[in-house]
Order: structure tokens, then sequence, then C-alpha cells
């Protein structure tokens, strides 16, 4: 081989390393921060060039610690936190907001009674959120298998406050149906943890790992199934993972394996 051409395939290769070094570089964006609890709870994305690996919230034990044991109950519920994700990962993960819920005596259905913390991973904006009023009660045509969205008839003093008899879909104001496991609907244990599916005039909306208190204070990792939602806008996550760091005594709340839905 002559000095010249191996000189040209060394270039070659040299330039190619570092084109492929920067393509593959991963790079965390911190997203929008909010004090919940007397604690800082932020978001985050994890990015591999324009490629989307990880959409998170931190969450510092501090926040699950100090949640208050009582709140006034008000309807529709009020989030303790609404914190936009890193614009650099939004159109790729699907994902726009995290819209965070502490629930100190759980909610509808019975199988939900008890502490727990809603983060709801809304792939629409605000504005549209608190534009949901429950009155558009067309359902999806398919849901994830192993799901169901179910109408639940309210007890008279919840008919008074919430101003319906049936909530159809567990519709929601301000958030929309929750389509829950079929686990969830027979549950007779207390509840610990699982992964809820939001939808709107028949369109998946939101991701929501809802979580008791009392997981959280076990204070360890933990996953939930991630199902494959029918519908949903842009890529989809497959996995959902909380991470448990006990020298920063907090949680990231992870979603990865992005693809695109069907």
């Amino acid at each position: 081989m002559s000095i010249g051409l191996r000189a040209v395939i060394i270039t070659l290769v040299v330039a190619g390393s570092f084109g492929c070094s920067k393509d593959s570089s991963i790079s965390e964006t911190k997203g929008a921060c909010a004090d919940i609890h007397k604690s800082q709870v932020c978001t985050w994305a994890k990015m591999q060039g324009e490629t989307v690996l990880e959409v998170g919230v931190t969450v510092p034990i501090g926040s699950i610690e100090n949640a208050p044991a009582d709140t006034t109950m008000v309807w529709p519920p009020v989030p303790v936190a609404t914190l936009d994700i890193p614009e650099v990962a939004r159109q790729k993960s699907g994902m726009t907001n995290v819209t965070v819920f502490w629930e100190p005596h759980g909610h509808p259905t019975p199988a939900f009674l008890t502490p727990h913390f809603d983060f709801h991973f809304n792939g629409i904006s605000s504005a549209e959120l608190a534009a949901i009023d429950c009155k558009d009660l067309t359902k999806p045509a398919s849901l994830p298998a192993g799901y169901a969205l179910p109408d639940f008839d309210l007890p008279p003093d919840m008919t008074k406050m919430m101003g319906v008899k049936t909530m159809v879909g567990l519709c929601v104001p301000k958030m929309g149906m929750h389509a829950v496991t079929a686990a969830d609907v027979e549950r007779t244990e207390p509840f610990q943890g699982s992964m809820i599916v939001g939808y709107n005039s028949g369109k998946p909306i939101f991701f929501e790992p809802m979580i008791s208190k009392a997981l959280l204070m076990q204070k360890q990792s933990f996953d939930f199934p991630m199902p494959a939602v029918p519908g949903w806008t842009g890529t989809q996550a497959s996995k959902f993972h909380a991470e448990y760091d006990a020298q920063k005594k907090e949680y990231r709340l992870i979603f990865s394996g992005f693809s695109t839905s069907s």
C-alpha cells in the first residue's frame, strides 16, 4: 500500500470516528422545576443527538415525606405543580408537560382510596387540558391490551359535589378519561402503584404513573409495565422505571424505549 493511499485511509477513518462521536453524544437537558412540599421537583430529558432516550422527573424524598396528611378536597382537582418537559424532547417523545397531584385520601374508584401521587405526563398543552369538561364522552375505538375504561356510579355525597351521577370512562374535568388495568378494576388489596392511560375525545393524551405514598416511602427502585397505546401521537415510551438514589435521597421517574406508535 502506498504512503499516499494509507494517509487517505487514515484521514477518512479519523474523520468518520469524529463524526460518529458527535452524532452519538448523550446530553441531559433540565426542564422546569417547582417547589412541592418543600423540595424542588424538576423535569429533564436525555438525548442522543436528536434522538430522545429518556424523559422524566426528579422527585426528592422530601416531597413525599412532607406531603400533608389532609387537604381541602376540590373538584376538579388542582395540581400541586405543572412542569414543562424540555422543549428539545417534546415532539420526539410526544410528552409536553407533567401535572403532579397529591391525593391524601385517594380518589374514586374504591381501588384507589389510599394516599398517593398522580404524575400525569401529558401529550397536550396546559390550555388544552384546562378546556376538558367531560361533556364529550367519546371513548377510544380500542384500548391497550389488558386495560379497561369503566364507568363509575358516584355515592350521593360525591354526586352533589361533582355535579354528575356517573363518571363515564372515569372522566375528570381538566384531565380526561382514565383507562386502568383489568387488575385495578378487580382490586381488593391495598393499592400500591399502576400505569394509567388518559384519553380525551377518544384520543390518548397522557401516561400516568399513579404511585402510593407507601410504595415511595420504601425508598427502593421499581418498574411498571408500559402498555402499547393505539393512536398515541409521535413516538411512545415502552418502559417505565422509578430509580431511587439513596445518596441523593431522590427518585427519578423515567420513561424510555421510545419508538413510533401504532
